[in-house]
């Protein structure tokens, strides 16, 4: 191993790194993201490492004042980037051994000021990067700001969020090397352009998601932004960011522009039925396909733009049909004569869309709405939100209009649950004042203030719709109105409704286990599957796998984490504490699931439910993200593979596409019971 690997193994001050077996026999996959560099010279390499070792020291044992204890993701931006690019050969070109250097430098030279209380670059113009510590990982992730001169930051000021096309290369090295020294492509006059690092090449999708909103959380904590100012931009994967980020959170934006980019799979790939994936894939195209969720578009002001003869003007012509089939008009600009880019009139006449979107300001209390969403985990807008849906991966929906200030009327579709806020911050007149509101004709009265304290939660049963009072109306469980109300039977909700890959969007800790698999194949099938999700975890979402062993799992991680457990009843002592607590029944010979078996010494869970232990958070069976090797070579394919459970046989060697062989698979139903095997024909969407 080389002097570096071995010093990072020993002090990195980031890692959480348990050690992991190879199933030596299992060739590891191809990896195309991010593809390999080129090797070093020796001298540059050790130089590179000499350096990097000093930084990583000086990290473990830095100690800061309390009050700048937010300013320390600015230096560790640095350390990782140069540290993943020494672990996986992200260095492409000869020249790249003196950015490392630099940066290295940087990271230093910051080090400095904080030693002495000082942070010069958090008043500084002009271009620079800043980093957040991710709460889903604990990793340093970066981010651009471009900053005009002479702009005065004493007062609030708009902000514009630009999202990056694909870069398969532009790993954190080269994201902040670029940040530094190159303008982005738009410069709006009297506001801040952030530049997200989405963590590289994921599409904004899952971290990449979350990363956009923490991206922009942290410039919020550092300068005065005008929240009801803010907007969404960006082109090619940055455009598909902009149309799936902001269809599904419209309320956030003042305005949302989406350059080129793709909307869904199946058009996109250019798919025929005959080429359609498992029927369960299918239904998870409705996390991210953006037809999907049209109607939340019709919330905020959308601009899409496509090139002439770009191919990826498709999406804006699928999604001005999305709008039209609904009676809206998408505006759409073409760039005349343009390939896969802009037109420099084109651009200009988008920016003073945004810019007039920007001056008129979001309205946060619209008095006419849409909501529409596949899943509770897009179960918001302004001040109505889906709180259960009859059945997931249905198209669902709820619109709502505040005619006067005495009424609300509300439509919906596929929808057990809902809860309202007032649509009238600022009303006059009595608290105990009824309001009338009328859900899908059902008659029901609310005080106001009710209403305004968030609580006004209504159920759909089998005589209609009525208030929900099966909790407390004041219960504080979930301040969140999203979140929904403390539960005392388990139901999907918002952060709680899967599939696997949902756990990987909160805080999540991987526990690993302490003791071996009673089965020689699962050992095997596990040592391989781990290393795997721990190099794809830091190759493609650019953080350190958080990791314990199960022995040193305390309850306050049970209490803040979802947990992903690793191994069987045997190996992992938190396995054994909730298996008889599952759906699926897992015992030493066999796992069965509904009417079917399995031999448990061939075949492993894969899952996602509701922790035992904590039922706010979830645990995970043996899995990390679904999507593998086969789908990072367009975005477009980055997507959810596996539901909510799977029965792998763990003989087949894992593959490019799932971890095994898929022996069956499918959802838990909206109180997290098993469904029946015939109830979603396959290859049924």
């Amino acid at each position: 191993m080389p002097l570096f690997r071995r010093i990072v193994s020993l002090i990195c001050p980031i890692l959480l790194l348990v050690p992991v077996a190879r199933a030596e026999d299992w060739t590891p996959l191809p990896r195309h993201l991010p593809p390999p560099g080129i090797q070093l010279d020796d001298a540059q390499r050790n130089e590179i490492e000499s350096a990097l070792s000093k930084l990583t020291a000086r990290l473990k044992t830095f100690s800061i004042r309390a009050e700048n204890a937010d300013l320390l993701p600015d230096a560790r931006i640095y350390e990782k980037a140069v540290r993943f690019a020494l672990l996986d050969d992200e260095f492409y070109s000869p020249k790249d051994a003196a950015v490392a250097l630099a940066e290295i430098a940087e990271a230093n030279k910051r080090l400095d000021y904080l030693e002495h209380g000082q942070h010069p670059w958090a008043t500084q113009h002009g271009l620079l990067v800043r980093g957040y510590q991710s709460a889903i990982d604990g990793s340093a992730q970066p981010y651009g700001l471009e900053i005009p001169q002479g702009l005065d930051l004493s007062k609030p000021v708009p902000l514009y969020v630009w999202l990056h096309g694909r870069g398969d290369k532009e790993t954190d090295l080269h994201f902040i090397r670029g940040r530094e020294t190159h303008k982005g492509q738009i410069q709006p006059r009297g506001a801040i352009v952030l530049h997200p690092f989405g963590r590289q090449c994921v599409g904004f999708k899952f971290a990449g998601e979350i990363d956009v909103f923490e991206a922009i959380a942290s410039v919020q904590r550092r300068y005065k932004i005008d929240p009801d100012r803010v907007v969404l931009m960006g082109f090619s994967m940055g455009g598909a960011g902009a149309w799936h980020i902001g269809a599904h959170y419209a309320d956030d934006f003042a305005a949302v522009h989406a350059g080129a980019g793709f909307v869904d799979v199946a058009q996109y790939q250019h798919l025929k039925p005959a080429q359609y994936p498992a029927w369960y894939e299918q239904k998870l195209w409705g996390m991210y396909d953006v037809p999907d969720y049209a109607r939340n578009l019709f919330n905020v002001p959308t601009v899409a733009y496509g090139g002439e003869i770009d191919p990826q003007r498709a999406s804006s012509a699928i999604m001005a049909q999305a709008f039209a089939d609904q009676g809206h008009t998408l505006v759409r600009i073409v760039g005349p004569r343009m390939p896969h880019r802009y037109d420099p009139a084109s651009l200009a006449q988008i920016i003073r869309l945004m810019d007039d979107a920007v001056k008129k300001g979001r309205d946060r209390f619209p008095k006419q709405l849409s909501l529409q969403t596949r899943t509770l985990r897009y179960n918001h807008i302004f001040w109505a939100s889906l709180t259960g849906l009859k059945e997931h991966w249905r198209d669902s929906r709820l619109d709502a209009q505040a005619p006067d200030d005495s009424h609300i009327i509300v439509t919906t579709r596929n929808a057990r649950g809902l809860s309202l806020r007032s649509p009238w911050p600022d009303a006059a007149g009595d608290a105990d004042r009824e309001i009338q509101i009328r859900i899908d004709g059902s008659p029901i009265s609310v005080r106001l203030d009710r209403l305004r304290l968030g609580h006004a939660r209504f159920v759909n049963s089998t005589a209609g719709w009525g208030l929900d009072n099966s909790v407390s109306a004041l219960s504080t469980q979930h301040s969140n109105l999203a979140q929904g109300p403390m539960r005392t039977t388990l139901h999907k909700i918002h952060g709680l409704q899967g599939p696997i890959d949902d756990a990987f969007m909160e805080p999540f800790l991987v526990v690993t286990p302490g003791g071996r698999c009673a089965s020689a194949a699962a050992q095997k099938w596990m040592d391989f599957e781990l290393k795997h999700f721990q190099d794809r975890w830091r190759q493609l979402f650019r953080g350190d796998l958080p990791m314990k062993k199960d022995t040193d799992v305390t309850p306050d991680d049970i209490r803040r984490f979802n947990l992903i457990l690793w191994g069987d009843g045997n190996a992992n002592r938190l396995i054994g504490q909730v298996m008889n607590k599952l759906p699926i029944r897992w015992s030493a010979g066999r796992i069965t699931v509904g009417t079917k078996q399995f031999d448990a010494a061939t075949h492993l869970p894969l899952a996602i439910y509701p922790n035992p232990l904590n039922p706010q958070k979830y645990i995970v069976l043996n899995s990390g993200f679904t999507f593998r090797e086969d789908s990072d070579k367009t975005n477009s394919l980055q997507n959810p593979k596996l539901p909510d459970w799977a029965i792998i046989d763990i003989t087949a060697a894992p593959g490019a596409h799932y971890p095994g062989k898929v022996e069956e698979a499918g959802f838990f139903d909206e109180g997290w019971k098993l469904m029946p095997f015939g109830e979603v024909p396959a290859g049924q969407r």
